[in-house]
């Protein structure tokens, strides 16, 4: 892990913030800026793992395909997550394994959460009046 490596974590490192819009992202007075930098740390140490396999949830895939994801999330995807840490009420044992899961999934769940959460506010907690 030498000079070559570091550069290559930087590269990713100025991708990611790119990708996510970092600096649009810091501007939000509801953000709490320690938690953002927490993910992109994850993100950056996901995304340059040696590993071939990573772990979520408890299953393993291809890291070409977890770094493939994480390097596809925006900022929409990053305040989903932020989100969701907040409304947890739950003890989270393993916070990075957490996170993990979190980031890979928020493509695959932002929508449908969006969705519900406007029916709600639609319908009253999905009752209709």
């Amino acid at each position: 892990m030498g000079r070559d490596w570091m550069r290559e974590r930087e590269s990713y490192r100025e991708l990611i913030l790119e990708n996510i819009e970092y600096d649009y992202l810091i501007q939000s007075h509801q953000l709490d800026r320690d938690r953002l930098d927490e993910l992109v740390e994850l993100m950056v140490d996901t995304v340059c793992s040696r590993r071939e396999t990573i772990r979520i949830a408890g299953d393993d895939y291809p890291a070409e395909v977890v770094k493939s994801r994480f390097l596809k999330l925006d900022s929409s995807h990053i305040e989903y997550v932020l989100d969701r840490m907040r409304e947890n009420t739950t003890y989270v044992r393993n916070i990075k394994k957490y996170l993990l899961a979190a980031l890979y999934n928020a493509p695959a769940t932002i929508g449908s959460y969006y969705t519900s959460l406007v029916s709600h506010d639609l319908y009253g907690g999905g009752e209709r009046r």
